[in-house]
C-alpha cells in the first residue's frame, strides 16, 4: 500500500478509535502547555519519534494503554481554571503530575468518562451556564471537539 493511504487508513482508524486524529489532540496540548513536541513525549512516557509518527498517521494507535491514560489526564488538566488561565506554575504542576503519574488502565479505572479532577471544572460551567445552555454547547461543538463535548454535556447533566 502506498504511504499515503495507510497514512489515510491510520488517521481513520484514529478517528474511530479516539474520536479524532490523535496529532490533533497532541497538537491542542502542545499549544496549551506552550512545550515542545518532543518533552511532551517525554511527559507522556512515550519516545519523541514515536509519538511523531503516531502523530503524523504513519502509526496507527498508542500502543501502551498507560501513555493513553496520561494523555487524557493531561487533557482534563487544560481545563482547570489556573492552567486555563495561563499560570506557569499551574501548568508546570499539571505537567510534572502527569509525567510523575503511574496510572493504572484497567476496564474499571480507564479514565475515559470523569473522576474526582473534574468536580472543579464541572462545578465552575454550572456556575457560568445553565444546564440546557451547556448540553447545547456540547452538540454544537461535538464534531470538532468531542472530549470538550463530551465534559459540557456532563456538566450539563443535574448533579444530583
Amino acid at each position: 500500500m502506498e504511504d499515503h493511504k495507510i497514512v489515510q487508513r491510520n488517521v481513520s482508524l484514529q478517528r474511530e478509535w479516539y474520536g479524532e486524529p490523535l496529532g490533533d489532540r497532541v497538537r491542542r496540548l502542545v499549544v496549551a502547555f506552550d512545550v515542545s513536541q518532543a518533552y511532551l513525549a517525554e511527559v507522556l512516557g512515550i519516545s519523541a519519534p514515536m509519538l511523531s509518527q503516531v502523530m503524523s498517521g504513519r502509526r496507527a494507535k498508542i500502543g501502551n494503554p498507560v501513555v493513553l491514560a496520561r494523555l487524557i489526564m493531561l487533557e482534563r488538566k487544560v481545563l482547570l481554571p489556573e492552567v486555563a488561565g495561563g499560570s506557569k506554575e499551574a501548568i508546570q504542576a499539571a505537567l510534572e503530575d502527569v509525567k510523575e503519574s503511574r496510572p493504572t488502565v484497567s476496564r474499571d479505572s480507564m479514565p475515559l468518562a470523569g473522576g474526582p479532577d473534574d468536580q472543579p471544572v464541572l462545578a465552575a460551567l454550572r456556575e457560568v451556564a445553565e444546564g440546557e445552555n451547556l448540553i447545547a454547547a456540547a452538540e454544537r461543538l461535538d464534531p470538532d471537539f468531542p472530549a470538550i463535548a463530551d465534559l459540557l454535556r456532563r456538566a450539563g447533566k443535574d448533579p444530583r
